[in-house]
């Protein structure tokens, strides 16, 4: 839904025309996966899809919040009974986004909004970061908050881990937030250092492809949450503040003290190996050759399929198949139990491993899956 029917769709929801309309983005992350609450490295970039949101200010302490992607009618909530754990809807999110701001100090007075999504959700491609970042920039900027990009992350990570629940890192709000069209974003989850790496796969003769296996998946859930748990249990163990301060180089000493516990050896592995991967593949891509980061991105699948266990069927399937059909890489991409992969792919393939997809996906007898090419694209931003 673009902007003029988004803002046309609120005034029939609230009787006047709304103040404003503002986007935000789904992501891919295109290595770095399980890192983000590690303090360690990730690489995502914004995809086209993205929630976007027509808003106008209340200063009655109530908020009023519709969907149009979900047949629930207008939410009313009054922000003094706003706290977390009260809400297992969609809204939660939105709301969340407003608790964290007053929270935080900004006199956010309430607020009409109307929202409208093109990101899938429980794909893995940060459905609800859109959401909440599309959320917080529009009161930013109508409340003249003057909150910089990184902080709004920040708050809407803050939403989702205390009001909502989901104890998600700073990745998907950050890249939902800052990425720039063209670029993947190099992100420092320690410090929240940014660097924009040109990512112009079109140039090189190259796509990159996400396949949503259509395996929902919901990162409150209690598997996610566990591996989490793991890595702060295994970085106190080996006496770090997080396995971010584990260098590839002394992974296996570290694994060596971790010999009675093979869990969190697996937990280890992947993150300081999927921390190299992603230094690997920003110093492949700043010498101009994408090409080479296809192997990378298999690695790190094997890497999230072995030793973090979070793989399923589905996208193990998509990976092998893209593989036999010619891809260069591919992996899976988000928190995974479901969700999506990433195939990267040269041009003239994209037709043939598309195809071979969705025949394994039949003979497998899974839901057909959705296969879209993924550009780079813009972080959030006010439209009208």
């Amino acid at each position: 839904m673009g902007a003029q029917q988004v803002g046309v769709r609120f005034s029939e929801l609230y009787g006047s025309a709304p103040e404003g309309v503002w986007a935000a983005p789904g992501r891919v992350n295109l290595i770095g996966e399980h890192t983000d609450y590690n303090d360690g490295f990730v690489m995502p970039f914004a995809l086209p899809h993205r929630a976007t949101a027509a808003v106008s200010r209340r200063t009655d302490g109530v908020v009023r919040l519709h969907s149009a992607d979900i047949d629930a009618g207008v939410t009313e909530l009054h922000l003094d009974t706003l706290a977390p754990g009260t809400d297992a809807t969609w809204t939660a999110y939105p709301a969340g986004v407003i608790w964290a701001l007053r929270e935080a100090g900004h006199a956010v007075t309430g607020a009409d909004i109307h929202l409208s999504s093109t990101v899938p959700t429980g794909a893995g491609l940060s459905s609800s970061a859109a959401v909440e970042v599309v959320t917080a920039l529009a009161l930013n900027d109508l409340y003249e908050l003057a909150v910089p990009g990184s902080q709004l992350a920040r708050l809407c990570q803050r939403a989702e881990n205390i009001y909502v629940g989901a104890p998600t890192g700073i990745m998907d709000q950050t890249a939902s937030a800052c990425c720039e069209p063209g670029h993947a974003l190099f992100l420092d989850t320690r410090d929240l250092s940014q660097q924009q790496i040109p990512f112009d796969l079109a140039a090189a003769g190259l796509r990159l492809l996400v396949v949503d296996t259509q395996v929902t998946h919901a990162h409150s859930g209690g598997e996610y949450g566990k591996r989490r748990a793991g890595c702060e249990r295994a970085a106190s163990l080996l006496g770090v503040h997080a396995l971010r301060d584990i260098p590839h180089t002394d992974l296996t000493p570290a694994l060596s003290r971790l010999a009675d516990e093979p869990e969190l050896t697996r937990l280890v592995r992947h993150v300081v190996t999927e921390n190299h991967r992603v230094e690997r593949t920003v110093s492949l891509l700043r010498s101009g050759d994408p090409r080479a980061i296809g192997p990378i991105l298999t690695e790190g699948h094997a890497s999230l399929r072995d030793d973090f266990r979070v793989s399923c069927p589905e996208l193990d399937l998509t990976v092998d198949t893209a593989l036999t059909a010619g891809a260069l890489g591919a992996r899976m991409t988000g928190g995974g139990f479901g969700g999506s992969a990433i195939v990267l792919t040269p041009e003239p393939d994209v037709p043939l491993i598309t195809k071979a997809v969705e025949e394994a996906f039949t003979a497998a007898g899974y839901k057909a899956p959705r296969v879209f090419e993924a550009v780079p694209s813009a972080g959030a931003r006010r439209l009208g």
